[in-house]
């Protein structure tokens, strides 16, 4: 029995029981939910209406998360589901889906804000240690002038600390074949977090 999305198998608002004038259609049909888990990218093709293709994603590792205030985005690693607004089972089963709040690595963007700023993170505008290469007088004025503005909210620099980044997918990995999203910041991450503690 395939899976069908037509509404002629469903009784009447009165309650009575509709004839059946026809078989089921190919373009009312449905197909199996991709449950897109964290591993060794694996992606399939599918063929679907009008000859164009979907990419079911199997299984992902990696994604383009962006850094929404810094303006930057960076290819990092997907850790684990932290936490599904629609089912905890989700959560369990480290199923991606968009929407889902997952823990990315945070190395990539440590790294960034470092020699974007010259400044360690979570240090109070400690300079970076010395690199084997010399900065030229030109970066260095650069990054003296962006000093001002590197603030961090101090739950992402706990974050940092923990070397764990909270990020929201907003792409359909069973769609795109991709895991692309956004680090949680602001109120949106303080509204997380309170979900996410631990219920007393």
């Amino acid at each position: 029995m395939g899976i069908t999305r037509d509404s002629r198998h469903k009784r009447s608002a009165s309650g009575a029981k509709r004839a059946q004038y026809r078989k089921k259609r190919k373009f009312e049909l449905g197909r199996q939910a991709a449950n897109t888990r964290i591993g060794t990218k694996r992606i399939h093709e599918v063929r679907v209406r009008g000859g164009n293709k979907k990419y079911r994603g199997l299984r992902l590792e990696s994604g383009n998360f962006s850094w929404g205030s810094e303006g930057v985005a960076k290819k990092t690693r997907v850790i684990q589901v932290a936490y599904h607004p629609s089912n905890n089972e989700l959560v369990r089963t480290n199923t991606l889906t968009k929407s889902a709040v997952v823990q990315v690595d945070a190395a990539p963007f440590r790294v960034w804000y470092e020699t974007h700023y010259g400044i360690l993170m979570g240090s109070k505008g400690k300079k970076a240690t010395p690199t084997p290469t010399p900065k030229s007088k030109h970066v260095q004025r650069k990054q003296s002038a962006r000093i001002g503005s590197a603030k961090v909210d101090p739950a992402m620099e706990s974050q940092f600390a923990a070397g764990r980044l909270y990020a929201c997918i907003s792409s359909r990995p069973g769609q795109s074949g991709r895991c692309d999203g956004y680090i949680l910041e602001g109120d949106e991450l303080h509204f997380y977090l309170r979900r996410m503690a631990p219920k007393k």
